[in-house]
């Protein structure tokens, strides 16, 4: 009887050390470990995002014909303000899909693939070296910004990015962290790129993930969390389990019908 008891703790020490295997993140990672991080952690501007472009100088009149939240008139030099109350109301540029926006004034500026300061530094310099204003100063922020999570988390849907830049952990805080049956090695990360879709998979147990081009999330990123192989085969018993008792119901139904009948 010893022997069996001793067999069992073995059994379970061991089957609970598989679980915790299964459920950890970042596994075998000693504290205060250095981990190089992709260098891909600023979100960079693609066709069809939306910003929004304000203009600034030390003279404001300078700038309102470049503020997208007035309306210019270039031949008369009027501007008509769109404000409610005391906010300016900020119209949204959409990036066509050559990656271009249209500004008042200095037209079109191609911006596929910068960053918000970057872009914001560019235009600074037409505006100077059209002889607009001297001293421009411009911000440029994303008016949307929005990822999704599905599968085995928590609350999954799609969320925005208050941010630009966010890690596939956060992604996952957003969304009430894995359910117990996510598949930590297994995380999926779809990426649209210049019309094609490119799936990346992340083993979020591994410190390599830090190197995973993915590990900073993207604007319109969808990340997927498949089930583990217990959850999948739950799924597959209890469909069995009902198509058994639905072909079972079906046929009492039957005979009950034949029943009457004959």
């Amino acid at each position: 009887m010893k022997i069996y008891r001793l067999f069992a703790i073995l059994a379970l020490l061991l089957c609970s050390c598989n679980a915790q295997q299964n459920v950890l993140y970042l596994q075998n990672i000693e504290s205060g470990t250095e981990s190089i991080v992709a260098d891909n952690s600023t979100i960079r501007i693609k066709p069809l995002d939306e910003i929004t472009i304000v203009v600034n100088s030390k003279n404001p009149e300078l700038a309102i014909p470049f503020n997208s939240s007035s309306n210019y008139n270039a031949l008369t030099g009027a501007v008509v303000s769109n404000t409610t109350g005391s906010e300016n109301s900020l119209q949204v540029l959409t990036v066509d899909s050559e990656g271009c926006i249209t500004m008042p004034i200095i037209g079109r500026v191609e911006c596929a693939g910068m960053t918000r300061e970057e872009l914001a530094t560019k235009i600074e310099q037409l505006i100077r070296e059209g002889g607009y204003i001297q001293d421009p100063s411009v911000n440029v922020r994303f008016a949307t910004l929005m990822l999704s999570v599905v599968g085995e988390v928590n609350k999954p849907g799609r969320y925005d990015i208050k941010r630009d830049k966010l890690t596939i952990f956060e992604a996952l805080a957003l969304a009430g962290d894995m359910t117990i049956y996510g598949n930590r090695n297994d995380v999926l990360v779809v990426r649209e790129r210049d019309g094609k879709n490119i799936v990346t998979t992340l083993d979020l147990r591994s410190p390599e993930v830090f190197n995973s081009p993915c590990y900073y999330l993207e604007q319109n990123d969808v990340v997927i969390v498949n089930p583990n192989k217990y959850k999948a085969a739950t799924s597959e018993i209890n469909q069995n389990r009902s198509f058994w008792i639905s072909l079972t119901s079906t046929a009492i139904s039957l005979a009950t019908f034949l029943t009457v009948i004959l």
